[in-house]
């Protein structure tokens, strides 16, 4: 199955995301998803190569933040697509089978359309408010998901599905009760002092067993 800790980059800049993902990488993070937004083609382009290379190296999963097509080009591991991107069905249809898309979800319908049309996992969100997205979705807190992963029991919808949205290490254990399967970060990860103390106790709580 997946990693259940998705590291989303962070970085206005070809270099500052390089490093950024680089610590993330040499720190144990095996899932990374390349998010550089309002750059030109040509420097996301070129950062995507250097992402490829360096997840290969480290044995990590490539994943491309909105951009099907810079996925299908330099052949990323998948795609994540916000809920404005292209449709998953669609995304499915260029990709094929192979590859891993997944999709923003702020509701239970939102999870529903997602399941549906092929997605293979829901980045689900925000937790809590956060400073890395523009145009934030309703807030959903730890009775948000509580009460989506419910519904998603009841209708026997199993995709797994990923939190995301201002998410503190203390924060792990109660979200892991409500039944997600794990979390994506961006921040607490970039701006950590000791990534890899953080990235192992991220780990431990993650892969805890939890009594629901």
């Amino acid at each position: 199955m997946y990693n259940k800790l998705q590291y989303i980059s962070q970085g206005n800049t070809i270099e500052k995301q390089l490093y950024n993902i680089h610590q993330a990488l040499d720190a144990g993070c095996d899932w990374i998803q390349m998010r550089f937004k309002n750059q030109t083609a040509k420097d996301t382009f070129a950062l995507a190569e250097a992402v490829k290379f360096l997840c290969e190296e480290y044995l990590a999963n490539f994943i491309v933040n909105d951009d099907l097509h810079l996925a299908e080009l330099i052949a990323a591991d998948g795609v994540h697509l916000g809920l404005t991107d292209m449709k998953i069905d669609e995304a499915r249809a260029i990709l094929g089978n192979t590859k891993i898309i997944g999709g923003t979800a702020n509701t239970f319908e939102d999870i529903q359309n997602h399941a549906k049309n092929g997605a293979d996992y829901i980045g689900l969100g925000p937790f809590r408010f956060t400073n890395t997205k523009e145009k934030l979705s309703p807030i959903l807190g730890l009775s948000g998901y509580f009460e989506i992963l419910q519904k998603m029991k009841k209708n026997k919808i199993t995709i797994p599905v990923f939190a995301i949205g201002g998410i503190t290490l203390k924060d792990i254990n109660p979200l892991m009760e409500t039944g997600i399967y794990g979390i994506a970060v961006s921040g607490l990860i970039t701006e950590s002092d000791e990534k890899e103390k953080l990235i192992q106790q991220l780990n431990e709580k993650l892969y805890a067993k939890v009594i629901v």
